[in-house]
């Protein structure tokens, strides 16, 4: 049986960690690196930085940071924001990171998951899909950190991108983030069992029940969520130990 990952996700701008609720609201949460080291002794499997600004102002993610993170923790990393090209992901990943994720950019250019497949492999590659129900009974793609809808339906982005050769979808609800009421099950499910490649579920995480649910009740093989973690109300090795009790294989 696969092992599930839990993933703490961290938002950065301006150089700091920030949350907020459905993809606005946002409130510092402190400094990244920090917060980086402090999620290592917890015992995360991974971690994933996303500066969630980068696209909209035109600019590219910090290398610096990244090179902080990278000299600071033993973990995989994932990080996303801003990334365009070859020479981008190429950077960030001399600078320490072991993934990357892209998501305006995939979709305005779905060649560009084909040449960093080929040119990193598809380990590396996540596209990150920022998907909202439709009221026409459809989710949807949202690009620009959501607030750009694309008429993209997301069960059908997600095959295209696993047939470009992506490596593994993170997949946010915008309709669930920062809500604390549970993950988007559904969409998530449909994802899990409808692709090979591993889905990442995001969005909505409040209690370690959620965490169970989403385990339990869908395919996916990791969990990612930020303001449970970062203001302490779930701590991850209390959640590990919950979820080891309920039989979903996790590491301790």
């Amino acid at each position: 049986m696969i092992t599930k990952r839990i993933i703490p996700c961290l938002d950065i701008k301006d150089g700091q960690t920030v949350k907020g609720i459905n993809f606005v609201d946002l409130r510092s949460a402190g400094d990244p690196v920090e917060l980086a080291k402090a999620y290592v002794l917890q015992g995360a499997d991974e971690l994933v930085f996303l500066d969630i600004t980068a696209t909209i102002e035109g600019r590219r993610t910090f290398v610096e940071l990244v090179k902080k993170i990278g000299q600071n923790i033993n973990i995989p990393f994932t990080v996303g924001g801003g990334i365009n090209s070859i020479e981008d992901v190429g950077r960030l990943l001399q600078a320490g990171a072991d993934k990357i994720s892209i998501n305006s950019s995939a979709v305005k250019n779905p060649t560009l998951i084909d040449q960093l497949a080929v040119e990193f492999g598809a380990q590396c590659v996540v596209i990150a899909i920022d998907s909202r129900f439709h009221e026409h009974g459809f989710n949807e793609v949202y690009v620009h950190g959501g607030r750009t809808p694309t008429g993209i339906n997301t069960i059908e982005w997600a095959k295209e991108v696993q047939e470009r050769g992506a490596g593994e979808i993170l997949l946010t609800s915008m309709d669930h983030d920062g809500t604390k009421q549970g993950f988007a099950l559904d969409i998530t499910g449909t994802l899990a069992t409808t692709l090979s490649i591993p889905i990442i579920a995001s969005g909505g995480a409040g209690t370690k029940e959620h965490f169970e649910e989403v385990f339990r009740i869908t395919q996916c093989e990791a969990a990612l969520a930020a303001s449970v973690f970062h203001f302490g109300e779930i701590p991850i090795p209390e959640l590990k130990f919950f979820l080891r009790e309920k039989d979903i294989p996790v590491r301790l």
